[in-house]
């Protein structure tokens, strides 16, 4: 029976998007009879002088047999686990080191101008174009991140949506009188914005926040600072049941990241038959949110956010129509199609 290793690096009690995939991924592969395990390797990228050892550790693991057994294909998903020596590599990316491509030089960059940052991100930004280009085939999670891998590597690839773990399990029973925002709590998921917006409700809209991070206590100082403790709960960690419930009873879904990669809460929300509020910066969002269609795409705007989520809190016979129109679209992302192209 063929061997596959699901290489990952993963970070101790953060989960998120990645860890969602790698469960699926894992799960579907053994439903198909097929011997499966996952390398995962504790990853910290910071001091930014960690990076090179960071590699090196990927590197020089030998994953080319276990026990006297061959292992038959590796299936790589993120930096550093990209740099992995295998005759049969295969990438479907999550997405790359960001901080050594579009962040670098922005306010959510960790390298400086200096010599040292400069001369280190050269290195690690050739080593990580060549182990890239060792690779079989390579897939990315969105044309989003495919576009990124062409502009700053001068790779191509193919998109490859990955599903929503279990989506059976999502439901829809109302529109309440609540907007949802499910994510991590740091300045890129910007739930800030909906805080923001908040201020400039006219109506009767509430706003659920559900998640935690480094976010958390400004959120908090915003909330009480523009008084707002009447519309906005900051419920932090919910478990994935509870919060199957929170997306079941929302009138819509506020996700507006900076650049996503993909967005798995626009699949979710979408599977909850529910509407997307989201800003045209967003990135991997923007491939299935469709203004007018399945949901609403502002500027990053408070205001003009505000107006959209009070539109749609007043009207939520469009909160269903849209929410059907995103359900149709969600639907259509399967394993199968996933592993017929990763595994032929």
């Amino acid at each position: 029976m063929n061997k596959i290793l699901i290489c990952y690096p993963s970070i101790p009690f953060i989960k998120g998007g990645g860890e969602k995939l790698i469960q699926g991924l894992q799960r579907e592969l053994v439903k198909r009879k097929i011997n499966v395990e996952t390398v995962q390797i504790p990853f910290k990228w910071y001091p930014v002088s960690r990076l090179l050892s960071e590699v090196m550790i990927w590197r020089l693991l030998d994953l080319s047999e276990v026990n006297g057994e061959r292992i038959s294909m590796v299936i790589s998903t993120k930096f550093p686990s990209t740099v992995v020596k295998h005759h049969h590599k295969k990438i479907w990316l999550i997405h790359q080191h960001r901080y050594l491509y579009d962040f670098f030089g922005t306010e959510y960059g960790e390298f400086d101008n200096s010599p040292e940052h400069d001369e280190l991100r050269k290195i690690l930004v050739d080593f990580d174009t060549q182990t890239l280009l060792e690779a079989k085939e390579i897939y990315t999670i969105s044309k989003n991140v495919s576009g990124r891998l062409l502009k700053f590597n001068n790779i191509t690839s193919s998109c490859l949506y990955p599903p929503i773990d279990q989506p059976d399990s999502y439901y829809t029973e109302g529109y309440g009188d609540y907007i949802l925002f499910v994510g991590r709590l740091k300045p890129i998921k910007r739930a800030h914005l909906m805080v923001e917006a908040c201020k400039y409700f006219r109506s009767d809209a509430k706003c659920l926040i559900i998640g935690t991070g480094c976010e958390n206590d400004n959120l908090k100082q915003m909330i009480e600072k523009y008084q707002l403790t009447d519309k906005i709960q900051l419920l932090g960690y919910v478990d994935d049941e509870k919060i199957k419930y929170y997306y079941a009873n929302a009138f819509a879904i506020f996700n507006a990241p900076f650049d996503e990669d993909y967005g798995y809460v626009t699949q979710e929300a979408f599977l909850s038959k529910k509407p997307v509020i989201t800003t045209n910066d967003s990135g991997g969002v923007l491939e299935f949110v469709k203004n007018g269609e399945n949901g609403y795409v502002c500027r990053p705007d408070p205001e003009e956010i505000g107006s959209q989520i009070d539109m749609l809190f007043m009207n939520k016979k469009r909160c269903r129509e849209l929410g059907e129109a995103g359900y149709t679209i969600a639907n259509k992302i399967s394993w199968d199609f996933v592993l017929e192209r990763l595994l032929e």
